[in-house]
């Protein structure tokens, strides 16, 4: 599913429509067949790498955005600060590249490694290497000297042993209807989450959270224009006037509640998730600046008029994840124990 089609049918499994209940044989089937195939790791029929370093996977059980990337970055920030030397692995979703394991940079193009993780390369200054085969590019980190892996939106990804289990949660729209797919939003059915270390959820809960869940949120550090990197606080604003807001992200209201919080005034364009943008997506008639997410922005240096600006957000959890978060790396090892 792409498109609008596909972006009709994600905010019907949130909101719970009815007509859902029509594919519920087809969500026996893909339920059935999630189910063997965790087996099959678990028993031994399928090959399970573990990397020797630690390896903390970042994923989520819903389709649509939840938070994992920005969670991802603090992530590497926290852990660099105490010493670890930590790379990111990722699927690298809506790229396509020649070779495999591919190192990204800032330089590298979108169409081959994805948005999110070059975003993460820029963001965290952390290698980033995007393979599909997640063990092969967490060879490529240790080899580049990482002494411990996050594994981005690796949670279905079970070829890739783990030590930690993280996943993350939209606050406001939670596990939608609690379907798997096509019925609902779900990848893995809800019990998955009895098996997981932490269920992090972003933003105030609009839901009944998992028992022991903690939060954490969005905040918006500073403007980046994108035309030459110039960096500015929040207030005052860079711009002036009302502006064009653009989102092709996974809840493109959350960045417009974003923007009318920090006193911005907006004309709103939601886009669909991994949008690939086209200079005709940001030409708009009247001068006004356009704002954009910085997963957007990456997608588009050539393409956005002068005057337009990235909002960057950091994540902040709770202090008892953090507390927890180093208890837990504490009891694996030592940063540089692996080399």
């Amino acid at each position: 599913m792409s498109g609008s089609l596909g972006e009709r049918w994600l905010k019907a499994a949130y909101r719970g429509a009815p007509w859902l209940n029509l594919l519920c044989p087809l969500e026996a089937l893909y339920r059935w067949g999630v189910t063997h195939r965790a087996a099959s790791f678990h028993a031994g029929r399928r090959a399970v790498w573990q990397a020797g370093v630690p390896v903390i996977v970042v994923g989520n059980l819903t389709l649509g955005g939840s938070g994992k990337s920005p969670l991802t970055a603090w992530l590497v920030g926290h852990l660099t600060a105490r010493g670890w030397r930590p790379g990111i692995v990722s699927r690298g979703y809506g790229g396509r590249a020649l070779h495999y394991p591919l190192a990204v940079t800032r330089e590298t193009p979108v169409a081959e490694c994805g948005d999110e993780p070059r975003m993460l390369a820029r963001q965290t200054g952390a290698p980033v290497v995007v393979d599909p085969d997640r063990p092969r590019g967490a060879r490529a980190l240790i080899e580049a000297g990482c002494d411990i892996l996050i594994s981005d939106d690796g949670l279905q990804h079970l070829a890739l042993g783990r030590d930690l289990e993280l996943v993350v949660v939209d606050g406001r729209w939670g596990f939608g209807n609690g379907r798997c797919l096509p019925a609902g939003p779900l990848r893995e059915p809800l019990s998955r989450l009895d098996t997981v270390d932490a269920v992090l959820v972003n933003g105030e809960p609009a839901f009944t959270s998992p028992p022991g869940a903690w939060t954490f949120r969005l905040q918006p550090a500073r403007w980046r224009r994108l035309a030459d990197g110039e960096v500015r606080g929040l207030a005052p604003l860079p711009f002036v006037g009302p502006v064009h807001a653009v989102a092709g992200i996974g809840h493109p209201q959350r960045f417009f509640a974003t923007l009318k919080a920090l006193g911005v005034t907006s004309v709103p364009h939601a886009l669909g998730d991994h949008h690939r943008y086209t200079a005709a997506d940001l030409t708009f008639d009247d001068g006004r600046p356009v704002v954009m997410t910085a997963k957007d922005a990456e997608k588009c240096d050539d393409l956005a008029p002068a005057d337009t600006w990235v909002l960057e957000v950091e994540a902040e959890p709770d202090a008892g994840f953090v507390a927890w978060l180093d208890q837990r790396l504490n009891a694996c090892c030592r940063p540089g124990a692996n080399g």
